[in-house]
């Protein structure tokens, strides 16, 4: 039997903050297999850890993301390397660059950040994942700069090119509920254009939930959509769908 693995989502949120645990023991009957969750700034570091503690089926990445970069310091860094070597820390994320917001920092302190945490990736043979908005110019080209890394684009919203430029360097795309949209454009196209052995299915939980629960707090086993349209996309069952993303994650991740 096929299991959902969630190759990124947000459980520290605190919109999960009711019900976090039922939550998690429901989706689990529902066949959510495993979950890499994400922290971003550096508050939820401490609650992914906690969360990975907590629940067998929970992985984590901890990372600083662009619209915190300012908090990555030195000693932040030290503090990252320090939780990345406990056996269920398995990425560097969520990191990257944001140049959508005029309040996020300055682009100059953004790709500092994240080059600072491509080195913190590449120190401990894990991957990267990454958020790009607004910014792809200048990520794909520090992706390409850092290829001994493994780069995944989470939630990915670029072109066919841009995505045939990520699978020459080794990466990933992240496929979110976004692919289920009546305005999703380039998305479907790409999901046909990659070769099957590179998308990832993700929810990025509590964001992005696909239809027809658009709108509604997402979650894990809402997946089986996305599935079910990659399969549509790529003439396959959704079951091998969900065996190959599986197969896919735990080769990027080495689990």
């Amino acid at each position: 039997m096929a299991m959902i693995f969630d190759s990124h989502a947000h459980y520290d949120d605190e919109q999960f903050d009711e019900d976090r645990d039922a939550l998690l023991q429901e989706m689990k009957e529902n066949g959510v297999g495993a979950i890499l969750n994400m922290s971003s700034s550096y508050a939820s570091v401490k609650k992914t850890v906690a969360l990975t503690k907590k629940y067998d089926f929970i992985y984590g990445a901890v990372g600083i993301h662009p619209e915190h970069a300012d908090e990555f310091t030195e000693d932040v860094k030290k503090e990252l390397h320090e939780i990345l070597q406990g056996e269920k820390f398995v990425a560097v994320g969520e990191v990257g660059l944001d140049y959508y917001w005029a309040s996020n920092p300055p682009k100059e302190v953004q790709k500092r950040a994240l080059i600072a945490q491509y080195e913190l990736a590449r120190s401990l043979d894990l991957p990267i994942i990454l958020h790009d908005r607004e910014s792809h110019e200048d990520i794909l080209k520090i992706a390409k700069e850092n290829q001994d890394v493994v780069s995944v684009f989470h939630a990915y919203s670029g072109s066919v090119e841009m995505a045939r430029e990520i699978v020459k360097i080794g990466g990933y795309i992240g496929v979110s509920g976004v692919l289920t949209f009546k305005n999703a454009r380039k998305l479907p196209d790409v999901v046909q254009e990659v070769p099957m052995e590179r998308l990832l299915i993700e929810t990025d939980a509590p964001y992005m939930a696909p239809v027809p629960y658009r709108g509604k707090r997402n979650r894990s086993d809402y997946l089986y959509g996305v599935a079910e349209k990659i399969a549509e996309l790529k003439g396959m069952t959704r079951e091998e769908v969900l065996l190959a993303t599986e197969k896919n994650m735990r080769r990027l991740l080495s689990i």
